[in-house]
């Protein structure tokens, strides 16, 4: 095989697995790829720089995402000036893909800020309400083992803030992928950057909007956790609380519909309405969420429990036609079979959290 041919495989192979997530870092991705298609050893020379594989993923995000991906760009930039703002004291700095513009399918917005507290950073998450993790992470560097500490904050857009001591707010970082002093831009910097590359936004209006627009996954959040208290007849849910038996359900709707956002969101917040209104827990849960679901998501809620009379033989016939001419008929006896068979006891589901991190991804990538 020519020399360039396999480098322009190993390219794409590696920019593939990076792009689709199974990968994160360069060096491994190439190393897989490289494996894969040579299913041997293959000599340094052949193996595509770091820059040709960032290359290849912007065209596959290009060719995936088309216009939804312009518009993310502009409108993760203009949340990371709002979350700097927020984290002036810290003299934060926007790096990485949502600063170079080569964002794909789950990107980050990437801020270094700089503190000898970890708490002092948290403690302004924590007033301002965000949904947070610390992780901190060693990574061996020439030789050196490092410890470095990241934030990662659960909103519109995944933000990954990495916190350095406060002396080295001047330091000049370098690009893994050019070797040179990376891009970056301070508060100031970023608004002049806003203003000349989107000249018909008004930075303050945009920052106003980002900051009134309510995390849908939030009020999903804040729905879900009181189904934990609602307990069941054991006659006909024997698994235990809603929460759990909502968690069942929407784990067989991701395996059942994997890519399909609208569904697996029905399943999973099907039932909230029981915490709120039980008697009347459909109608409940419609109105709680009101403005925060998709019309064929509140669809299948709305119909589900008439879903579970056609199935027993006790649903009208004319409800009954009403259902089945209906483009979403047969997602609606999925959802069903889903409901019905997510009432056993002691089968792992995921948490909360885990749930509507997975939802989350649905969204950036279809939207």
């Amino acid at each position: 095989m020519a020399n360039e041919k396999l480098r322009r495989q190993i390219t794409y192979e590696a920019a593939r697995m990076m792009y689709v997530r199974q990968e994160s870092e360069y060096y491994r991705a190439k190393m897989k790829a490289a494996r894969r298609i040579c299913q041997g050893w293959v000599k340094p020379a052949d193996l595509p720089s770091n820059r040709e594989i960032r290359d290849e993923i912007q065209a596959l995000a290009r060719m995936h995402e088309g216009q939804s991906r312009t518009t993310n760009l502009r409108d993760m930039r203009v949340e990371a000036l709002r979350i700097m703002k927020l984290l002036v004291a810290f003299r934060p700095r926007l790096i990485g893909s949502t600063m170079t513009g080569h964002i794909r399918q789950g990107s980050d917005i990437d801020i270094h800020v700089f503190s000898d507290s970890i708490e002092a950073v948290t403690g302004v998450l924590d007033l301002e309400g965000f949904v947070y993790d610390v992780e901190r992470k060693e990574v061996r560097k020439h030789g050196e083992e490092r410890v470095y500490t990241h934030v990662h904050v659960r909103d519109r857009f995944p933000i990954e803030l990495t916190v350095y001591a406060a002396n080295l707010a001047h330091y000049v970082f370098k690009s893994s992928i050019t070797g040179k002093a990376i891009e970056r831009a301070s508060v100031a910097e970023l608004e002049e950057f806003l203003e000349k590359e989107y000249p018909d936004l008004v930075v303050a209006d945009a920052l106003a909007d980002a900051e009134n627009r309510v995390d849908r996954f939030q009020i999903y959040q804040m729905l879900l956790l009181p189904l934990e208290s609602v307990k069941q007849s054991p006659q006909w849910h024997p698994e235990g609380d809603a929460l759990y038996h909502s968690l069942q359900v929407f784990e067989l709707a991701r395996e059942a519909l994997p890519y399909d956002e609208e569904f697996q969101t029905a399943a999973l917040l099907h039932d909230v309405g029981k915490a709120i209104d039980p008697r009347e827990h459909v109608a409940a849960a419609l109105e709680s969420l009101d403005g925060y679901i998709t019309e064929r998501t509140a669809w299948l809620i709305e119909h589900h429990m008439e879903a579970a009379a056609l199935k027993d033989g006790t649903l009208g016939a004319r409800a009954r036609k009403r259902l089945e001419a209906h483009e979403d008929y047969d997602d609606l006896m999925l959802l069903c079979e889903c409901d019905r068979g997510g009432r056993q006891r002691g089968v792992d589901v995921p948490d909360v959290e885990d749930a509507l991190e997975h939802l989350r991804e649905l969204s950036r990538g279809y939207s």
